[in-house]
Order: C-alpha cells, then sequence, then structure tokens
C-alpha cells in the first residue's frame, strides 16, 4: 500500500474511533473484493494492458535510445513477466510467440497454397496475357479490359509493390495486364526485366486505333482510377469492381503487401471471394499462400547485366541463408548480436549440415564488414563486393543513379544499382531469409527478398516447406513492445498494439510471408493510430482488432461510388450524331 499522506504521519498517534475503524475495514474489504471481480471480468473479455504513454514512445523512437552509449537495462521482473507472456490465459506474447502463430505450424499447408496460386497465375496469363490477347480479332480486343500498373524509381521495395498490385488485381478480374512506362521507360528498367506477358499503354494505343474500338463498336479509351491512399474515395471496400466497364482500371497507391488485402473486406461476396482464393483467409495466417512471391516470380526478373553480378558474387554456390539489414547508416551493437543469434536459430531451424554459407546485404556497407567478423567464426560468409567488382569482372553497369534526396538514407552509401543485385542475391537463399534492423525489422524490400526466395523454392526437391522467414528484433525495439514497429503495411504492424508484452529481450520470431492485412488472429491487435484510420474507411476496428461489419455495411449503403477517369484517347465524337 501506499505510505499515508505527509500531514498524518507528522507528530504523535491520535486515537482512531472504533466505529470509525470498523467503517474503514468495510470500505476496504469492498473494494478488494470489486478488485478482484474487475480483473476478473478483464481476463473473461481480453481486457488488454493500457497503451504506452506518448512519452515513452517517443524515448523508445529516439536516437539516444537506440544508441549503444545509452543502454536500456532491462528490469529483470519485467523480462520475466513478458517471457511468461507465452503461457495459457496471457494478456501479452513475445514477438517469438506471435510469429508461432502466425507462420508456425503451418509451412507445408503455406506451401500447398502457394502451388496453387503459382497454377492460378500461370493460368490467368496463358488466358489474358498479352501473347494472346493481342492477336484477338476486333470484336473480341475491343471488349477486353485491363489494369494498369505504374511506378516510379523511389524506394524499390515500395514502388515493386505497385506493380505487383496490379498483376493481382488483375488475377482477381480477369483482366490483362498494363506496365506503365515513364518517357519509354519501364521503371528500373535497367536493372529488371518485366514479363512479355504485359502490355505497355503505347501498345494498347495502337490496338485500339487499329481496331477502331472506339468508332466501331462505341469503347472510348479511358481510365478509371481508384486512389488508395484517399480513404473518403476509394472504391475498395464498398464497390464490385468486376461490373466496372471502363477499358483500363488503375489502383493507386498501394505501396505494399496492404492495400490489395483491403479487398477481403469487400461487402460484395465476389469480390470479397476473389480475394480469397488469390490471398487465402485473413484469419488462416499458416496455411496462406506467398502470393507476391509468386507474382514476382511471373512477371519480373534481373537484367542480363544484374544476373552477370549476382553469378560473380556466389562463384555457383546458393547461399543457405541471407540476412539483410536497414540500417540507415548506423551500427548499434545490440541489432548485431541479435542478427548473429537469429542467424545461429536459423541454423537450428533448417538443420545444415557441414558448414554454412551466410550472405550479407545491408544499406550500409561498413556494417556488413563488422558484421562478417561475428559470422565467421561459425559460417562461411559473402556479400557483393562493389568496389571490387567494378575493377575485376569487366562488366558494366549503367543507369541513374543520381541520388534522390529523400531516399538517400534508404539506398545507402553504395551507388542504386547494387541495392539491385543484393536483392537478386539474396533471393537466391535455399534455406532461411533473416530480416533486421537499426528501427524497424521487415522493410518492404526485406518482404520481397523473402517472398521471391521461398517463391523459387516452393516445388523443388527438397521441399520448400522447409524455407523459413525470420526477424531479428533488438531488445532496444521493444521497449514499449512492437509498438514502434508501425508502417501501414509494415510486416509486424498487426502485431503493434497492446497485446505486444513490453520490455522484451532480443527475438528471433517466424515470420509470414505474406503481411497481413488485417487483425484477424491471435494476439493481433491495432495501435490507436490505425483504428482511427480504418475509420476514415469506414470500418470500426474493436480495441481488439475485430471488424464491426453492420457498421461497413451502412457505410457502404449510404455512400456511393468515387468516379475519377482519364481519357487516353480523345472521345470519339460521331459526325452524323448532333
Amino acid at each position: 500500500m501506499p505510505p499515508a499522506p505527509a500531514r498524518w504521519r507528522r507528530g504523535g498517534r491520535s486515537p482512531v474511533p472504533r466505529r470509525l475503524l470498523q467503517r474503514a475495514l468495510l470500505v476496504a474489504a469492498f473494494s478488494g473484493a470489486a478488485l478482484v471481480l474487475l480483473m476478473l471480468l478483464q481476463h473473461h473479455h481480453g481486457h488488454k494492458p493500457p497503451n504506452p504513454s506518448t512519452a515513452s514512445r517517443a524515448r523508445a523512437f529516439s536516437d539516444e535510445l537506440l544508441d549503444d552509449s545509452h543502454p536500456v537495462e532491462r528490469d529483470p521482473e519485467v523480462g520475466e513477466a513478458a517471457l511468461a507472456g507465452d503461457g495459457a490465459g496471457a494478456a501479452c506474447a513475445t514477438v517469438e510467440r506471435m510469429g508461432e502463430e502466425a507462420a508456425g505450424a503451418g509451412h507445408g499447408s503455406s506451401e500447398r497454397a502457394s502451388l496453387r496460386v503459382r497454377e492460378m497465375i500461370r493460368r490467368h496469363f496463358e488466358l489474358q496475357g498479352a501473347e494472346r490477347v493481342r492477336t484477338l480479332p476486333a470484336n473480341e480486343f475491343c471488349k477486353q479490359g485491363f489494369v494498369l500498373g505504374k511506378a516510379s524509381e523511389a524506394g524499390f521495395g515500395n514502388e515493386m509493390y505497385k506493380i505487383l498490385t496490379a498483376g493481382a488485381l488483375s488475377v482477381m478480374l480477369n483482366r490483362s495486364l498494363i506496365i506503365g512506362q515513364t518517357r519509354g521507360l519501364y521503371p528500373f528498367g535497367e536493372y529488371i526485366s518485366y514479363t512479355n506477358q504485359s502490355f505497355t499503354i503505347h501498345e494498347i494505343k495502337h490496338l485500339w486505333r487499329k481496331h477502331h474500338c472506339a468508332r466501331t463498336y462505341g469503347r472510348d479509351l479511358n481510365i478509371r482510377v481508384d486512389i488508395f491512399e484517399n480513404p473518403p474515395e476509394t472504391n475498395v471496400l464498398c464497390s464490385d469492381w468486376n461490373s466496372w466497364k471502363d477499358p483500363i482500371i488503375w489502383f493507386d497507391g498501394t505501396t505494399d503487401a496492404v492495400g490489395i488485402q483491403f479487398f477481403l473486406k469487400n461487402v460484395h461476396p465476389r469480390m470479397k471471394a476473389a480475394a480469397s482464393a488469390l490471398f487465402g483467409l485473413p484469419d488462416s495466417l499458416d496455411a496462406r499462400p506467398n502470393t507476391f512471391g509468386e507474382l514476382m516470380r511471373a512477371i519480373v526478373s534481373p537484367s542480363s547485366t544484374v544476373q552477370a553480378a549476382v553469378n560473380w558474387a556466389l562463384k555457383g554456390v546458393n547461399p543457405d541463408i541471407v540476412l539483410h539489414m536497414r540500417m540507415l547508416a548506423n551500427k548499434p551493437v545490440r541489432a548485431r548480436k541479435a542478427a548473429v543469434l537469429c542467424i545461429k536459430r536459423a541454423l537450428q531451424i533448417c538443420s545444415i549440415k557441414g558448414t554454412p554459407r551466410v550472405a550479407l546485404v545491408s544499406d550500409t556497407p561498413g556494417f556488413v564488414k563488422e558484421i562478417k567478423a561475428d559470422i565467421s567464426e561459425f559460417a562461411e560468409v559473402l556479400y557483393f563486393d562493389y568496389k571490387l567488382f567494378t575493377k575485376t569482372s569487366g562488366l558494366e553497369i549503367v543507369g541513374n543513379d543520381k541520388p534522390l534526396d529523400f531516399r538517400s538514407r534508404d539506398w545507402g552509401s553504395a551507388p542504386r544499382w547494387v541495392a539491385f543485385v543484393d536483392f537478386f542475391l539474396a533471393a537466391q537463399a535455399r534455406y532461411a531469409v533473416v530480416t533486421g534492423a537499426h528501427r524497424r525489422v521487415g522493410t518492404t524490400y526485406a518482404q520481397l527478398i523473402a517472398a521471391l526466395a521461398a517463391a523459387y523454392r516452393h516445388g523443388q526437391e527438397p521441399s520448400g516447406a522447409n524455407f523459413t522467414f525470420l526477424s531479428s528484433v533488438h531488445s532496444n525495439l521493444l521497449v514499449d513492445g512492437l509498438s514502434t514497429q508501425v508502417g501501414w503495411g509494415h510486416i509486424w504492424n498487426r502485431y503493434a498494439g497492446p497485446l505486444s508484452c513490453q520490455r522484451q529481450p532480443h527475438q528471433c520470431a517466424l515470420t509470414p510471408l505474406l503481411p497481413p492485412a488485417w487483425w484477424d488472429s491471435k494476439w493481433q491487435s491495432p495501435i490507436p493510430r490505425d483504428v482511427r484510420r480504418l475509420l476514415e474507411y469506414g470500418v470500426r476496428l474493436s480495441n481488439t482488432g475485430e471488424v464491426d461489419e453492420k457498421h461497413l455495411m451502412s457505410h457502404c449503403r449510404l455512400r456511393k461510388d468515387h468516379v475519377k477517369r482519364y481519357h487516353v484517347l480523345p472521345p470519339y465524337k460521331n459526325p452524323g450524331r448532333t
């Protein structure tokens, strides 16, 4: 009990009346009983611990906290309580426990689901791919629908998700895929080759004119744009996109794995069913397919020069494990220690015989050289030494390496093309990808590395079910649980709410290949910011992540579709029409 106020502790004792003492005892007994009842009710209803204060979050996110000169000492009692959160009936869970629930039990199921999706994608491009569709007669071609994927050249992971989202939507809607160009160039076209089953806008315009689609069949060539990042206007939850008659649809602003998965909550059964067929059920994370990995495998590949650089680095042998560290020019010791522990954990999980081969990838080349010394004690280490490559290979990788100021920390100090060599090098991992970071673990870049690596392994012998994706999270990032691991499409964002135990030690957590978009599974809980943001989309989300389906239906009944169109070719004007 707290000490009595100072004014009652000064001076001598004063007698307490018997009746007053009895009343105090009754009040104390009643209060104790009420407290026990309240705790039982909270446990019964899954009550969550309160959110960390704004001040504590700021401390956890500050450079001082993440700097090794200001260590965070873990309270032994708090730490043990966090670890005890793994038990039944616990109020919170560690990252490792969350990872077990999300990805630990269904590797075989995930591989089967991924191979099913692979076949879906193959059949789709066989029927809707450019090779077949461009040969259709005019009356069939002019009825065709398309989905546009358009990206700039900012962060590779975010921009690639725009292309992959368009590919996913084309499968869902049975439309052909267009990959947008800027001034005749594909995004990252110097380093990436795209499928020949996609169109360009230039080719569609040519074929539209050739077949007289507007004049003969009354179909003007326009684009209907839906901007996901604009909640009041996007139709992602309320509209049946199968009913849209526009020749081209552009689902804009989908910079991560989340946007296209919003269709999993679309109020129209046909849209929800199409999304579920491609992405799996939101509440069955361990059996969901590696959808983005399969889409990448079908849509993109390294350019010939990037592939040559990858081959130069590998020297004929693929790595067993890949470690990706996003350090933003920082080199904290804790992140390094946690990553090394996670690699050792991956070796145990994968049961690798002999001396393992570990490939290192980072946006901070100096960090690679530092951590190499730790890993070399138990593994053969390789990484792409781009300076040595440019001196000795005789190959030249050309491209626009002019730095983008707002992305300079993302890309690091190496030339931009190195990130593409690193990406396709890392995607050759045979058994596991480990992701770690200075501030935020599991970036879109790391997600896509793991997804593509798994897609390369699925269907191979030995079974790709043995492929593992792990997140290395150092203790400083877990002072307030996962609450600092924010980001709309972030791989751990759905676990960042109050169910995440605070002040955890270093974690090495199994990680789903397909980042969840909703909070439907155990130990997932939203942060208040996402509760507010979902409300803008018309979704009332509880503190434990449940969607109020009635509120969403009511919201969709009251709103009208927002329509925004752009003409690709001028509308046809019939001269006989007055």
